[in-house]
């Protein structure tokens, strides 16, 4: 598949219940980046909440590698294609491969 040879990014905002201001934050940032590129196919913003056996859920960020501008510009850091279970889109768009 295409997009599994590029870069995609990663925020991880910290604990579930002190994230929401961050994360909504990233998101308009991310949609205004998304709307002034013209919409492009498959620039996308996803979040999924990760416990990684832990008690607390983390809420990590993943911008898909056509978002890698405005990922870095928000500090994200490079990663690997994360796994599509429980990834839920929250700006932009996706169609996968």
């Amino acid at each position: 598949m295409e997009h599994s040879t590029r870069i995609w990014h990663v925020i991880n905002l910290g604990d579930a219940l002190l994230a929401y201001g961050a994360q909504e934050q990233t998101v308009r940032a991310f949609q205004r980046a998304f709307e002034a590129s013209n919409r492009p196919d498959n620039m996308a913003l996803f979040v999924r909440h990760e416990s990684d056996g832990r008690l607390q859920c983390e809420v990590k960020l993943y911008f898909s590698p056509e978002g890698e501008s405005v990922a870095r510009s928000l500090g994200a850091f490079p990663c690997n294609v994360p796994s599509f279970h429980d990834l839920s889109l929250v700006a932009g768009a996706y169609r996968q491969h």
